[in-house]
């Protein structure tokens, strides 16, 4: 019984590593420039996940929020809404998953700003070619989320 188990830790093990390797900006989509830093990326859009319904964006948005990215790959995501401010802190890398380009984002602790479908502390957000990061957590009927870098 033992033997089963230990094969399955292994090849947990080897797929997990091989599907988590940080981005290549010379190869990335986009024009991510990672010298840059801090990296101010802020929320523009939100959608929610009725079909037909325009997205929000500006102060029709339930809130407003944005990370700021270090050069020490420490973040801080801040948002606010109706007029309170909460801030969370943790560490980030830009990886490669299933060939998409995201910002993993690992808080230091479980709180609501955590935008996920798994729950934990780790959020992941799509780079894609347009310069934009895209929400996940819509995958699973939360909001659509979209940031665009301002700084």
């Amino acid at each position: 019984m033992k033997n089963p188990i230990f094969v399955f830790v292994i090849i947990g093990t080897i797929i997990s590593c091989s599907f988590n390797k940080e981005i290549d900006p010379e190869n990335s989509k986009g024009k991510f420039d990672p010298d840059q830093y801090p990296q101010k990326w802020q929320l523009i859009e939100m959608s929610g996940s009725i079909a037909n319904v325009p997205p929000s964006t500006g102060s029709d948005m339930d809130w407003h929020e944005f990370y700021i990215l270090n050069s020490d790959n420490t973040f801080i995501k801040s948002r606010e809404r109706d007029n309170v401010v909460t801030e969370e802190t943790g560490i980030y890398a830009f990886v490669i998953l299933s060939d998409e380009n995201y910002l993993e984002l690992i808080y230091q602790s479980d709180n609501f700003l955590i935008g996920n479908c798994t729950g934990g502390v780790k959020e992941l957000l799509i780079l894609n070619s347009e310069n934009k990061l895209i929400g996940t957590w819509r995958a699973c009927d939360g909001p659509g989320l979209v940031y665009e870098r301002v700084e």
